[in-house]
């Protein structure tokens, strides 16, 4: 791997992060946010609800695994 081919995988894996994280702020906020995939809504699984925790699609094309400290 070369020097641009590494700042290109850096910068779009810079790019995937801050959109992950706008996307969980959003879903976060109460928004109401479609899967880009499949457009079903996108939910989020809270540390009550006694499952894996993090926002998912019905479908499973997003499933973004988050950690609660309470």
């Amino acid at each position: 791997m070369d020097e641009q081919q590494f700042k290109r995988l850096k910068s779009l894996s810079a790019k995937s992060f801050n959109d992950q994280k706008a996307l969980i702020k959003k879903v976060l906020a109460g928004r109401e946010i479609a899967c880009t995939q499949c457009g079903t809504p996108i939910r989020v699984s809270l540390p009550e609800d006694k499952k894996t925790t993090g926002l998912f699609c019905a479908k499973g094309c997003t499933d973004i695994a988050l950690d609660f400290v309470m």
